[in-house]
């Protein structure tokens, strides 16, 4: 997507063909900043300390993590060691372990002296079956927008609402559950976005909201308690979110508070979408709420937040008694019967495991 004038993925390879550059998140939406990575520490350090975030971004940069270490050291031991470390960093999204997965399979059967430069080969494929995968959900998702729209007066808005950042950000370009919006917005399909400001770590005002704004798309922040307020009366067409890893039953991992939104969707006749890359899927696991691992992040996330003060620096403040304890579990399990559909790059499945067999039938 575009930054200014100037098109940007979120990560890519620095001039010395070595070391990364990634768009560091945390400063967003108040500053934008470019960071150089050139060590497996700093990969590790930016996945886990959220420079970068997003499932689908993670599995990219723990790929090149593993190129940087093949550069320093190509032995199966550096191949093993590298994969445990970076592993360690995010345990719920499952593009983490998958792109680790892939690296290490097509690296192992190489000799030592070919590993470095085949494994920025591959990290860079794997970059660019991203940004193609997000652009087929964007194709699928923009079907039912268009479905929407056509039930509508003309011109009439289609009111979408969203939760946390699945944009660009949090891909390597047009994201997973903004993919559809942005295709709609250049077909000229008039939407209205409603984006959740998702507590603690605020990446939909933060994040979401920034996409919108650059991009041109009309949108509304607001508290994440107000989706079913809104769903009551009506101002939401469709709900479409992304997610961390979904099971081979269809059940639904995402940033917390996804769960609730689903329920007042069901509860309001809402249509509820997950839009989703086919690595996200985890085939091992069926029940999400028992095998799933929940990240439990620091407190500080919710007792700390960051902000612009008046005088325009950027801050930390806290919002809690020094002494209260906060918990942070950063992600909850939305099951599959609150899900419509299952938006992947070939197509909206039903969110089954028949579903999903049929959508992939090479995974059954």
């Amino acid at each position: 997507m575009n930054v200014g004038e100037r098109h940007y993925r979120t990560i890519w390879l620095s001039d010395d063909k070595r070391s990364v550059e990634i768009i560091d998140q945390r400063w967003l939406p108040h500053e934008f900043r470019i960071e150089r990575i050139e060590t497996v520490a700093g990969i590790a350090t930016a996945i886990r300390d959220m420079w970068v975030r997003g499932a689908p971004l993670i599995g990219v940069t723990a790929a090149y993590g593993v190129a940087i270490q093949m550069q320093d050291d190509p032995s199966d031991e550096a191949l093993d060691a590298v994969w445990e470390t970076l592993h360690k960093t995010r345990p719920t999204a499952i593009n983490l372990r998958w792109a680790l997965d892939e690296m290490r399979r097509f690296l192992k059967p190489l000799a030592p002296a070919e590993r470095a430069e085949a494994a920025y080969r591959r990290a860079a494929e794997i970059a660019d079956e991203d940004v193609g995968l997000n652009r087929a959900i964007g194709e699928n998702g923009l079907a039912i927008i268009k479905e929407i729209a056509a039930r509508k007066q003309p011109g009439e808005t289609v009111n979408i609402l969203t939760h946390c950042n699945a944009g660009w950000l949090a891909t390597v370009d047009y994201g997973t559950a903004t993919a559809p919006i942005y295709l709609a917005t250049e077909a000229g399909i008039p939407v209205h976005v409603y984006v959740d400001e998702t507590r603690p770590r605020n990446q939909g005002a933060q994040l979401t909201a920034w996409e919108m704004a650059g991009h041109g798309v009309p949108h509304t922040l607001i508290v994440d308690n107000a989706g079913g307020h809104l769903m009551q009366h009506g101002d939401i067409d469709m709900v479409i979110v992304g997610t961390d890893r979904t099971t081979a039953n269809g059940d639904v991992c995402n940033k917390i508070g996804t769960y609730l939104k689903a329920l007042a969707a069901a509860d309001n006749d809402v249509p509820f979408y997950v839009a989703l890359p086919s690595p996200t899927i985890d085939w091992t696991v069926a029940d999400g709420l028992k095998e799933i691992p929940i990240e439990e992040r620091s407190g500080d996330e919710v007792s700390l937040v960051w902000g612009k003060t008046a005088d325009g620096k950027v801050a930390q403040v806290r919002v809690s008694p020094d002494t209260t304890p906060a918990a942070n579990p950063a992600f909850d399990v939305t099951p599959a019967r609150l899900v419509t559909g299952l938006i992947t790059e070939r197509g909206v499945a039903k969110a089954s495991r028949e579903g999903l067999k049929a959508m992939f039938p090479e995974r059954g």
